[in-house]
C-alpha cells in the first residue's frame, strides 16, 4: 500500500469510530495529534480507536486527541478533513453507537488499564478546568501553531552551524543562516496575530500592531531615557501588544457606528496599541526577558543539579496539572534570546525515564501478554519522544511505576542540569520534539559533538534510572499477585480484606 492510501485508510478507519462526520465540529493537529472537536463524546467507540495500528492512543481534553505521531499526523489530517467534507456533502449516514463494552476478566489486562487511563484523563480535564488553567491554555494555543516553524528553523540553523565548523560550502551558509533566521526575524508578528485570533480580535490588526517591535526604525524612538531597539520585548511584547489591540478593538465595536466603524475602529486600535507598545510595553517586557534569560542561566549555574532533579522529576505531574503550558513563552523567549532554550533538554528526561520504567514493567510482568503488547507498540514512540501511549496506557494507570518514572527523569535531568553547572549549556534551537527526535535541534556553548553526548548520556541515565527504580520499587507483592497473570488465566484467590484495601490504594 502506498503511503498516501496508508493514511487515506487510517483516516477513513478512524472516522467512523468517532460518531462519523455529522459528529465532528472542528478538525486540527499538533505535532503528534489528530485534535477533534466532537459534538457527543459518548459515541467514540474508544476500545476499538486505540486498537487500530496507527493509533498510538487518546488524550481527552478541551478537543478530543488521538496520538498519531509526528509526521504521520500532517498527513493522516488532510485525509480525514477530505473525508468529512465528502461524508458532508453526500447524504451521511447516522453515527454509529458506540460498541458494548467487553466483559472484563479477572486479570488485568491493557484493556483495562487503558480504562482506568481514560478515567484518570477525564478526571485530570475536570480539575484542569479552572480560570488560570484555562488561561495558561490559550496561550499555549498562541504558540503552538509556531513550532512546525521553529522545527524546521532550528534543524536549518543547526546544518549551517554545522558546515561553518567544519568549513564547507561557503557560499551556501550566508542563504541557510538567512533562511534559519528569517521566521525569528518576524516571530513576533505571528504571535500577535495569533493571540488576537485567539483573543476574538481582528488577526491582522493583531500582527500589524506586533509588527511595530519588529520594525528597524523603532531605534529613532527614545522611551524611558533610552533609544529603543528593534526586537526589544520580543514574543512577550508582541502577546502583551495584541492582547492590548483586542481589548481597544471591542471597546471601539461596542461605540463607533457602524457607518464609520471600517475607518475608526482599525485606526483607532493600531494608534492606541502602539503608542502604548512604542511608550511601555517594548521597554517592560524587554527588562521581563532579560530577567528570564538570567534567571535560567542562574539557575542552572548554581543549582543546576538539583534544578534538573526537580524540573525532570516534575514535568510529568506538570503535564497532568495542566501548568506545563506557562512554559512555552519561556522557551520561545530564551530561543529568541541566546538562540536556544536550556530548559527542554532537562525537561525531555521526563520521557526518558518512562521508557525505562516500561522496559521494567515489561520484564516483571511476563505473563500478562495483554501489557506487554501494549509496551511493545508503544515503546519505540517513547524512544522519539511520544510519551502518552506509555503514560496513560501504562504507567499512570499501574500508579507506583508513574512515580518511580519520574523518579527516573529526575536523574536525568539531574545528570544534563550538572553539566550545564559545570558550564556545558545543552539547550534546544525550538521546542515541541523530545526524545530521541530532539538530537537534531540540539545546540550549546560548546560544541555540537560535546552537547549530543551530554545529551545522549543524560537520556541514558533516565532510561536506565527508571528501569531500576520501578524495577524494584515499582511494585508491591500483591499488585504483583494481580498484574502478572495471563489474560485468560483464572485470577488468583482473593486476598483478605486488608490486603485488597491495600491493593486499591497501590493502584491508585
Amino acid at each position: 500500500m502506498s503511503e498516501e492510501n496508508k493514511h487515506r485508510a487510517t483516516a477513513a478507519a478512524i472516522l467512523p469510530l468517532v460518531g462519523g462526520a455529522a459528529n465532528v465540529t472542528s478538525v486540527a493537529h499538533c505535532m503528534t495529534r489528530l485534535r477533534l472537536g466532537l459534538r457527543d463524546r459518548s459515541l467514540v467507540q474508544e476500545e476499538a480507536l486505540t486498537a487500530l495500528p496507527a493509533v498510538m492512543g487518546v488524550v481527552e481534553d478541551d478537543t478530543y486527541q488521538i496520538v498519531l505521531g509526528p509526521g504521520a499526523v500532517a498527513r493522516v489530517t488532510p485525509e480525514f478533513q477530505a473525508l468529512v467534507a465528502a461524508e458532508r456533502a453526500g447524504a451521511p449516514e447516522e453515527p454509529a453507537a458506540p460498541a458494548a463494552p467487553a466483559g472484563g476478566s479477572d486479570p488485568v489486562t491493557a484493556e483495562e488499564l487503558a480504562a482506568q487511563g481514560a478515567a484518570l484523563r477525564a478526571e485530570r480535564k475536570a480539575r484542569n478546568a479552572t480560570p488560570f488553567k484555562l488561561f495558561l491554555r490559550r496561550i499555549a494555543n498562541i504558540f503552538v501553531p509556531l513550532i512546525p516553524a521553529l522545527i524546521g528553523c532550528g534543524i536549518i540553523a543547526g546544518l549551517n552551524g554545522l558546515l561553518v565548523n567544519l568549513g564547507r560550502l561557503p557560499g551556501l551558509t550566508p542563504a541557510l543562516a538567512a533562511i534559519a533566521s528569517g521566521f525569528m526575524a518576524l516571530i513576533a508578528v505571528f504571535v500577535g496575530y495569533n493571540t488576537a485570533k485567539e483573543f476574538g480580535g481582528t488577526p491582522i490588526l493583531g500582527g500589524a500592531v506586533a509588527s511595530i517591535i519588529v520594525y528597524a526604525k523603532v531605534a529613532d524612538v527614545e522611551a524611558f531615557g533610552q533609544h529603543l531597539s528593534p526586537g526589544q520585548g520580543g514574543v512577550l511584547g508582541a502577546l502583551a501588544a495584541a492582547c492590548l489591540g483586542v481589548y481597544v478593538e471591542k471597546r471601539c465595536r461596542r461605540w463607533v457606528p457602524e457607518s464609520v466603524d471600517v475607518l475608526v475602529t482599525p485606526t483607532v486600535t493600531v494608534l492606541v496599541s502602539g503608542l502604548a507598545t512604542l511608550f511601555g510595553l517594548m521597554f517592560l517586557a524587554g527588562e521581563v526577558s532579560s530577567w528570564i534569560g538570567d534567571a535560567a542561566d542562574w539557575l542552572l549555574a548554581h543549582g543546576g543539579a538539583g534544578a534538573g532533579l526537580l524540573l525532570g522529576g516534575l514535568f510529568l505531574p506538570l503535564v497532568m496539572l495542566g501548568l506545563h503550558q506557562a512554559l512555552i513563552p519561556i522557551h520561545t523567549t530564551l530561543i529568541e534570546g541566546a538562540g536556544f532554550t536550556v530548559l527542554l533538554p532537562i525537561l525531555a528526561m521526563a520521557g526518558a525515564g518512562q521508557v525505562g520504567a516500561a522496559l521494567a514493567i515489561y520484564l516483571r510482568l511476563p505473563r500478562n501478554t495483554s501489557i506487554r503488547t501494549t509496551i511493545k507498540s508503544a515503546l519505540w514512540p517513547g524512544f522519539l519522544g511520544v510519551g502518552e501511549p506509555l503514560i496513560y496506557g501504562v504507567s499512570l494507570p499501574l500508579g507506583r511505576p508513574f512515580v518511580t518514572a519520574c523518579a527516573g527523569g529526575a536523574f536525568g535531568g539531574a545528570f544534563v542540569g550538572l553539566f550545564n553547572q559545570l558550564g556545558t549549556d545543552v539547550g534546544s534551537t525550538a521546542i515541541g520534539p523530545s526524545g530521541w527526535a530532539l538530537f537534531p535541534l540540539l545546540d550549546g556553548n560548546h560544541g555540537l559533538a560535546q552537547t549530543i553526548a551530554v545529551y545522549a548520556a543524560g537520556l541514558l541515565v533516565g532510561y536506565v534510572a527508571g528501569f531500576v527504580a520501578t524495577y524494584w520499587f515499582g511494585f508491591t507483592k500483591t499488585m504483583l499477585a494481580e498484574l502478572n497473570v495471563a489474560p485468560d488465566a483464572p485470577a488468583p484467590a482473593a486476598p483478605a480484606p486488608v490486603a485488597t484495601e491495600e491493593r486499591v490504594t497501590e493502584k491508585v
